[in-house]
């Protein structure tokens, strides 16, 4: 009965959204087209007009220009999510990293008896492959690895063409588990910087919770902006951090020497942690609400002083 519905309800999106469809479709045929025609073709449907790479306008245009035209080797290294620690230390100190309890190659490998009562388990390679432990007596072992072992199989290349992600080895690790004991959530702080320079940022908030998860898009004096993208705003009143100069600094130190990064921070009980580097944000393919910021977004990357 469960399929039923289910299958119900993709028909409806369907009906509603032919172009879910048609995307379905390209991620199956991905293998067979070049970067280029893939984007091309895939663009519009996820975004609604058309990706122009000879002179891209837009924040979102951009993102697939890089894509194709920014290829470092260092980029690997900074999207491997245990890797990227040792950068991260040597950049603005270990003080900044959260602790790794182990690394392994597959979930079997993991001893569960030498982790403490709560830690997370994330994939290095991809985004989304996260497990929270709040407590080892009531874990679901089996539920735990099937996710991460499907997060494993996954290459975030093949369906979005990040080439950051492209050759990252995939592993899982262990990491301690973050408790602000300030707030009812830990808060994600992501800083979109641009060539070297924050220039805005949005706070995840009510990622733990049944309800859709909540962004806030601020500028980087911290006035609230007018921004909607993929998720609605949370309608809260945020208070500057008391240690938000640091944060905008260790995103500045973090993003330098790179055309445009968001840098992920949290906030924990008045210290600051290194959450990642996202160097395409959505994807590159999520509308603004108002369409005007992708525009001014965009007039934030200066595509004339990369080197491809």
């Amino acid at each position: 009965m469960e399929t039923i519905k289910i299958f119900r309800r993709k028909i409806q999106t369907f009906i509603k959204k032919p172009e879910t469809l048609f995307i379905k479709l390209l991620y199956f045929l991905s293998p067979m087209f070049s970067d280029r025609l893939y984007l091309k073709l895939l663009f519009p449907l996820k975004v609604g007009y058309k990706l122009n790479l000879k002179k891209p306008k837009t924040y979102n245009q951009k993102l697939q220009w890089l894509k194709l035209n920014f290829r470092e080797k260092y980029l690997t290294k900074l999207v491997d999510k245990y890797a990227v620690k040792e950068h991260v230390k040597k950049e603005i100190g270990e003080e900044h990293v959260i602790k790794n309890y182990g690394v392994w190659d597959e979930f079997d490998q993991i001893d569960f008896n030498k982790l403490p009562n709560q830690f997370v388990l994330k994939t290095t390679h991809d985004q989304g492959g996260v497990v929270l432990c709040k407590d080892k007596s009531t874990f679901n072992l089996e539920g735990a690895k099937k996710k991460i072992n499907r997060h494993l199989n996954n290459n975030i290349f093949n369906r979005t063409r990040e080439w950051p992600y492209k050759n990252v080895e995939p592993r899982i690790i262990a990491e301690e588990f973050i408790v602000d004991e300030s707030e009812t959530e830990l808060r994600d702080y992501k800083f979109f910087c641009f060539h070297g320079e924050p220039k805005a940022l949005f706070i995840a908030t009510e990622r733990q919770k049944e309800t859709e998860v909540k962004f806030d898009y601020f500028d980087i004096e911290f006035n609230h902006l007018d921004i909607v993208q993929v998720h609605p705003k949370s309608g809260k009143t945020f208070s500057k951090p008391k240690n938000y100069d640091l944060m905008v600094e260790i995103a500045r130190k973090l993003s330098k020497g790179l055309p445009h990064v968001r840098i992920d921070l949290y906030n924990v009980n008045g210290r600051i942690l290194f959450g990642e580097y996202t160097f395409f944000h959505h994807e590159g393919m999520k509308p603004f609400h108002p369409k005007e910021w992708d525009y001014k977004f965009g007039s934030w990357i200066d595509l004339t002083i990369v080197d491809k």
